[in-house]
């Protein structure tokens, strides 16, 4: 799949794979990329740059696949605290090579130019939500949702905690309903792995793994082992 051939749509089951750290990223394999996932997570915020605002261009080499940049805040999972400001600066300095965008729900109001930016270009980008502790009551989630779809997301994420088997159903029910919007859920702990491949079941339109050596969010698969195993078990689904 190339950049302008990705689409995010609902009904697609898209495995994202993200880089953890730059030497990972510098030294990827297009083809081994490419084979691994669907969608190519650039974590901005993770990269070592002596300028944290113009981000150097070392995924270059991955140019031709879809690639999705993030700039994650501080209280979301983010490496070095970094600003609004700084964050803008990071993603915007990134759109020439992107496919689609993450912002958290929680940057809406503060990252408004970078949006505005974004529906000029029409690159579509994923609202995000994360809670490290616990899956948020239903009324939270929706609520996040809610703001996602009326900023013009062309997707709701929400990654939280599972601390529970009940939880683990209470996130499919979300999955399973029709919100409006595209939906990607997932979970986080030791309950992540059976969640990824639960959601993607319930129709998760990004399923996500780790490129490289690190992993980017507790519980997280290996992105190549995670789309061979969305795809046997979605093929399961259908047969």
């Amino acid at each position: 799949m190339t950049q302008s051939d990705f689409r995010l749509d609902t009904g697609r089951t898209n495995v994202v794979g993200s880089f953890g750290d730059g030497r990972s990223l510098a030294t990827a394999d297009p083809q081994a990329t490419a084979e691994a996932c669907d969608l190519v997570e650039i974590r901005l915020d993770l990269l070592d740059a002596a300028d944290r605002g113009v981000p150097e261009r070392i995924w270059g080499h991955l140019a031709r696949l879809p690639l999705l940049f993030t700039a994650r805040r501080g209280d979301e999972g983010g490496a070095g605290n970094l600003g609004a400001d700084t964050r803008a600066r990071m993603l915007e300095a990134a759109l020439e090579d992107a496919a689609c965008v993450d912002i958290e729900v929680a940057s809406i109001g503060e990252m408004k130019p970078t949006i505005g930016l974004l529906a000029d270009r029409r690159i579509p980008w994923i609202a995000s939500f994360h809670d490290f502790t616990k899956l948020p009551d239903d009324a939270v989630l929706t609520d996040r949702l809610e703001q996602a779809r009326d900023a013009g997301a062309a997707a709701f994420k929400v990654a939280a905690k599972l601390n529970e088997t009940t939880d683990l159903a209470r996130l499919a029910d979300f999955q399973l309903a029709d919100h409006g919007i595209a939906v990607a859920s997932m979970g986080m702990g030791p309950l992540a792995p059976v969640s990824r491949l639960l959601c993607a079941q319930c129709g998760s339109v990004l399923n996500y793994g780790f490129l490289g050596e690190t992993a980017t969010a507790p519980g997280q698969w290996d992105a190549a082992l995670l789309k061979r195993c969305i795809a046997r078990t979605v093929s399961l689904r259908g047969s």
